[in-house]
C-alpha cells in the first residue's frame, strides 16, 4: 500500500511544480534534446566577465550592474516652454540638474584654488535633470504646457555630452549628422546659439520622427528664424555638397565619416582631455570617443 501512495504523492507534487512554471517554459524532456545547456545570455556574460574584468579591474562589477539595470533617462527641459515651472516640478521629484551642478562644482573648486583646469567652454542654457546615483525612479511622461509645447524630453543623459562639448557660441551654424530621433538636435536648439541648423539622417523613416519632435518642442517661428532644415542625405558626401559652411559639426558614428574628417580636421590644441578612436572597420566594432577639433580648411 505504501508504494502506490508514494507514487500518487510524487505525481501530485509534480503537478504543483508544473503549475508554478509559465506555460511558455514548459516542455517534455524528450522534446528538449536540442535545448542548449547554457543560454546565450549566460555565455555572453561569461565572455564579458573574462574580457572586461581585465580591462576595468575593480570597476567592472559596478559597470556590470549598470549594464544589466534598466536604463535611466534624463529630462531635458524645453526652454521654449515655461521652463522655470518645469524645473521646479522636476526638483519636487528629487531630480537634479546635472549640467549646472557640474558647472557649480567646478566653480567652487576654482575659487578654492583646488583646480588649475581652464574654464570649460560648454554649450550654454542646457538644463537636464537626472535622479541621484542609486535612485531608480522614473520620470512621468512629458505633457503639453501652457504654450502648447511639450515641457521636457526624455533621453539618455550621456547623449547630451557631445552637445556640451561642442561649446556653441551665439551665431554658430551647425550641422547635425545622424540627427534622428531628435534628442541631440533638440538640445542644440535649446542652447539658443544656432543661427542656422541642418539636421540630417540617412533614414527617411527616422527623419519623420525627428520632424515630429521639432513640431512638438520648438515653436514654428523659431524653426523658421533659425532656418532648421531636415534632410536625408549620405553624410559621407556632405563635404562635396556644402563644404566650408558650418562652424560646428556633430557626428553620431565617426566610422562612417572617417574620410571626411581625416582631411579636414585636426585635434584641438587647447583640449585638455579627449581622444578620437576610430572603430575597427574590419570587425565592425570598436569604441568611439569625442573631442573638440579645429577646422584646417
Amino acid at each position: 500500500m505504501a508504494a502506490p501512495i508514494l507514487r500518487r504523492v510524487r505525481e501530485l507534487l509534480k503537478r504543483v511544480d508544473l503549475a508554478r512554471v509559465p506555460q511558455r517554459h514548459r516542455h517534455k524532456k524528450k522534446w528538449a534534446t536540442t535545448e542548449p545547456k547554457f543560454p546565450a545570455s549566460r555565455l555572453a556574460l561569461q565572455n564579458f566577465d573574462m574580457t572586461y574584468s581585465v580591462q576595468f579591474g575593480d570597476l567592472w562589477p559596478s559597470i556590470r550592474v549598470s549594464l544589466l539595470s534598466e536604463q535611466k533617462y534624463g529630462a531635458l527641459v524645453n526652454n521654449f516652454a515655461a521652463w522655470d515651472h518645469v524645473s521646479a516640478r522636476l526638483e519636487q521629484l528629487n531630480a537634479r540638474d546635472f549640467v549646472n551642478e557640474a558647472i557649480s562644482h567646478w566653480q567652487l573648486e576654482s575659487e578654492g584654488g583646488h583646480s588649475a583646469t581652464p574654464s570649460p567652454a560648454c554649450s550654454p542654457n542646457l538644463r537636464c535633470f537626472t535622479f541621484a546615483r542609486g535612485d531608480v525612479s522614473c520620470f512621468p511622461p512629458a505633457r503639453l504646457g501652457s504654450l502648447g509645447l511639450m515641457d521636457y524630453y526624455l533621453m539618455d543623459a550621456a547623449s547630451l555630452l557631445p552637445v556640451l562639448a561642442l561649446g556653441l557660441q551665439p551665431g554658430d551654424t551647425v550641422l547635425d549628422l545622424c540627427a534622428a530621433p531628435g534628442g541631440k538636435t533638440l538640445a542644440l536648439l535649446q542652447t539658443g546659439c544656432c543661427c542656422n541648423l541642418a539636421a540630417n539622417d540617412l533614414s527617411t523613416s527616422r527623419t519623420g520622427r525627428l520632424q515630429k519632435v521639432l513640431h512638438n518642442y520648438v515653436p514654428q517661428d523659431i524653426r523658421e528664424r533659425i532656418q532648421v532644415r531636415v534632410t536625408s542625405l549620405d553624410g559621407r558626401k556632405w563635404g562635396e555638397l556644402e563644404g566650408d559652411t558650418y562652424d560646428r559639426v556633430q557626428v553620431e558614428d565617426l566610422s562612417h565619416f572617417q574620410k571626411l574628417f581625416m582631411n579636414t580636421f585636426c585635434f584641438f590644441p587647447s583640449c585638455q582631455v579627449g581622444e578620437l578612436v576610430i572603430p575597427n572597420l574590419m570587425a565592425n566594432f570598436g569604441p568611439t570617443y569625442f573631442c573638440r577639433m579645429r577646422r584646417l580648411t
